[in-house]
């Protein structure tokens, strides 16, 4: 079954989320997984995908867009389905991806801003009424 967790980061700052999505890409690329980063809308996922290129300066974190290359070892989109099974997704969107089947390991992305709290709280609730054990881990 698919493994989802809830990364909660303790500030509301959306820089952070970011980072920390980087973090967690670079992690699980470097363990050999495939990784989508499910972002907001286009202006994150431009965002994101700058702070890619320069978020380690000692290692490169081979990405792309996924209108550029969806095939990539780390692959940033909106909601496209992924062309490869079994990965890992990190959502930075406040919703559930219609992939989720599609995915070994999902991590959700959460800080202290009260409407993403909010929206969180749901996709938590969503994740167990569809059968899924969701964790919550504390950053």
């Amino acid at each position: 079954m698919t493994r989802i967790e809830f990364y909660v980061l303790p500030d509301d700052n959306p820089l952070g989320r970011l980072r920390a999505a980087c973090q967690l890409a670079a992690k699980g690329w470097q363990h050999g997984m495939q990784v989508f980063i499910r972002c907001v809308d286009e202006e994150q996922s431009n965002q994101l995908d700058e702070l890619l290129w320069s978020f380690r300066a000692e290692r490169f974190i081979p990405h792309e867009q996924d209108a550029d290359d969806p095939q990539a070892p780390v692959v940033v989109g909106i909601d496209q389905a992924p062309p490869f099974a079994q990965g890992l997704l990190i959502n930075l969107a406040s919703t559930l991806s219609s992939h989720l089947d599609q995915f070994s390991r999902i991590i959700e992305i959460v800080n202290q801003e009260p409407q993403l709290l909010t929206a969180c709280r749901e996709n938590f609730r969503l994740y167990r009424r569809q059968g899924y054990d969701p964790q919550r881990v504390e950053l």
